[in-house]
């Protein structure tokens, strides 16, 4: 039996295939039956819009066959969606290392004082501690630093690094820091009585942080004064929330979370 093409058009009667070229922007090319020349402006679903050279538009669609580029006929199709772009910079500044696998946890460790100076380290520097191995685990108070430090028993391969929050000359912070400081255990601080304060009012939408008298939870202090609901931990998911990198942080907390990386990858 004979076998018989199934597109039973004549050969000589058969358009030869054309190369599909993507319309990408600026691409001059000549629109078959106009004759119109110009270069590729925009190009959406169906259509092509081109300019000539005197600033004129025309819309044409983006049919089979129907340009021609540099003397040869072509299909112009839809450019491909370009893929997002990847960011450079992770939220702490550092250059971003694309598809890095997090690091096995060093022994040692940075110790914060509470939930919420974790959860602003996490958000600005999680990605830079990741790749470094680092954990951070939170005091939940300063007090009882002396005894959680001889449990942790620091040691060069194991350094310890402490932030501590309102740590300026004669406080209680400063006393108890002093106590436990070693060649293996760092302790630093910003001058801020609370973390919210690191973050820059103008982050928050605010002016300024409140003064809070003294004697008055601080906190509570702040959300009376601002008129926010008697909710510190909504307030701070609020605050939180307005923190995308590290130039939404004041620099005194910057530099004091990049010391304590330092200290703790150093070899």
């Amino acid at each position: 039996m004979r076998s018989y093409d199934p597109d039973l058009t004549p050969s000589w009667k058969r358009s030869a295939p054309v190369p599909e070229v993507a319309a990408d922007r600026d691409l001059v090319v000549e629109e078959v039956a106009t004759g119109f020349c110009g270069a590729v402006i925009r190009c959406e679903a169906g259509t092509v819009t081109l300019e000539d050279r005197f600033g004129k538009h025309r819309v044409f669609p983006l049919e089979p066959r129907g340009f021609l580029l540099e003397g040869r006929v072509v299909t112009l199709v839809r450019p491909a969606a370009a893929a997002p772009a990847r960011p450079t910079r992770t939220a702490s500044g550092s250059v971003a290392v694309p598809g890095a696998r997090a690091r096995v946890a060093r022994a040692g460790r940075i110790y914060v004082e509470g939930r919420h100076d974790a959860e602003l380290v996490e958000r600005v520097w999680g990605d830079d501690l990741r790749i470094e191995g680092v954990v951070v685990e939170y005091l939940a108070g300063v007090d009882d630093l002396p005894a959680i430090v001889a449990e942790f028993a620091p040691a060069p391969d194991a350094r310890l690094g402490v932030l501590v929050d309102h740590l300026v000359p004669g406080s209680k912070e400063s006393r108890i820091a002093a106590r436990v400081t070693s060649p293996d255990v760092l302790v630093v601080g910003h001058p801020y009585i609370d973390v919210w304060e690191a973050v820059k009012p103008s982050s928050v939408g605010i002016r300024a942080w409140p003064a809070v008298p003294r004697g008055q939870d601080w906190k509570t202090g702040v959300c009376q004064a601002l008129g926010w609901p008697a909710n510190t931990g909504a307030a701070w998911q609020h605050i939180l929330s307005r923190v995308t990198s590290y130039k939404d942080l004041e620099p005194a907390l910057l530099g004091r979370v990049e010391e304590l990386i330092d200290f703790v990858t150093a070899p």
